[in-house]
């Protein structure tokens, strides 16, 4: 005895056309879910970095993170115990604090360098070289108790190659403004 099949024969055009259309789908909704579940994550990465500069003049004071902020000075030059072909630079701001809850409006402040390849450097600690009395670095601000009103001097040493010193601008950051972030142009000579 044989078994026989009750079931109508599958139309194979209707397979084809399920088919096509399970590709389809799949094609939207493959890049749809990517992008969903990568939105949180791309969020967060562009309020951690520092991406889109803003350019501020020499002596031009800008409102950033509820302050205003101005370049105060850039001066540089050769330290003892750096190696060959590397500069100190000391990077001072004068910040008149509007907000005074700069634990929230600074939270992530960074100060930095960049040139005009690109490059960054951030703070280091430098022998022999030491801030000018009178400056904070951003942690120190952030904790002073500053009131609104205050005019308080914000500054860090860094250490930059030779070949960058000519074309390094100073620039902040503030993680209440993240992705954006201030660049000053150079002093005068």
């Amino acid at each position: 005895m044989s078994a026989v099949s009750t079931e109508p024969a599958a139309d194979p055009q209707a397979e084809k056309k399920w088919r096509r259309h399970s590709l389809v789908a799949l094609a939207i909704l493959l890049p749809l879910a990517l992008a969903e579940t990568s939105y949180d994550s791309l969020c967060e990465w562009l309020h951690g970095e520092d991406l889109i500069a803003r350019g501020v003049d020499f002596g031009q004071s800008v409102p950033f993170g509820g302050s205003d902020w101005k370049l105060a000075d850039l001066r540089g030059g050769k330290a003892d115990r750096l190696p060959d072909h590397a500069f100190a630079v000391i990077a001072t701001f004068t910040v008149t604090i509007g907000d005074p809850d700069l634990q929230k409006q600074w939270l992530g402040c960074k100060l930095m360098l960049t040139d005009a390849a690109g490059r960054r450097w951030l703070p280091d600690v430098i022998a022999g070289v030491s801030l000018p009395a009178g400056v904070m670095n951003c942690t120190s601000a952030i904790f002073s108790g500053a009131k609104k009103g205050d005019t308080i001097t914000i500054g860090d040493t860094f250490i930059v190659p030779e070949d960058a010193v000519k074309t390094i601008r100073p620039a902040v950051g503030l993680g209440s403004e993240r992705p954006w972030y201030l660049r000053f142009r150079r002093p005068p000579k």
